[in-house]
């Protein structure tokens, strides 16, 4: 099933492009973490696949929402059970562009300045996001960072009553991508 979800979407972003320079990762990383002055809740997820066409800026990326790990089991639960509701919507997906890709140099080693711009969907929500990161290009490959805040309420998770002072009501998303360039 994950390998599908995948090859999905490199055919999605691969497509019409034929001779683009394609570059993808199966074990990236994201971090959400969120605190308040009672708890702070982290989960971390590192079965993310992405795909990038360095030509066009295409760019997609897919996670299973019970690949992320918590600290507590008992969050874990909670996480899949109640908050995103993991049996019902089991990924969370970016359809986009890095939008300054012709100032990004992949033949060139060093870091560029990134953004990145689409549509990312949590929960069966789809929102447009905007995004400013860096690209790393290295060793051939290109190493994606960025930092961004998710407001829970706008991706339509609840969060109970009873517990409400302890999960905070934004939650500040890391992402790490070492993409490696395809070769059929």
């Amino acid at each position: 099933m994950k390998k599908v979800a995948f090859f999905t979407l490199l055919s999605v972003l691969f497509a019409f492009n034929v001779n683009a320079q394609k570059y993808v990762t199966k074990n990236g990383l994201i971090r959400f973490s969120g605190e308040t002055s009672l708890e702070k809740i982290e989960g971390s997820n590192r079965q993310v696949n992405a795909a990038l066409d360095a030509n066009s800026g295409d760019f997609v990326f897919r996670i299973l929402m019970k690949s992320f790990v918590f600290q507590k089991a008992l969050m874990q639960e909670h996480f899949n059970e109640n908050y995103v509701e993991s049996d019902t919507y089991p990924s969370a997906t970016f359809l986009g562009k890095v939008s300054n890709i012709k100032d990004i140099n992949t033949n060139k080693e060093g870091t560029y300045p990134a953004e990145v711009e689409g549509k990312l969907t949590i929960h069966g929500v789809t929102k447009t996001v905007k995004v400013k990161g860096e690209f790393e290009i290295m060793a051939g490959r290109i190493q994606a960072r960025a930092k961004f805040n998710v407001a829970l309420a706008d991706y339509n998770i609840t969060v109970p009553a009873a517990v409400a002072n302890n999960v905070a009501k934004s939650m500040e998303v890391t992402v790490e991508l070492v993409l490696d360039k395809f070769s059929k």
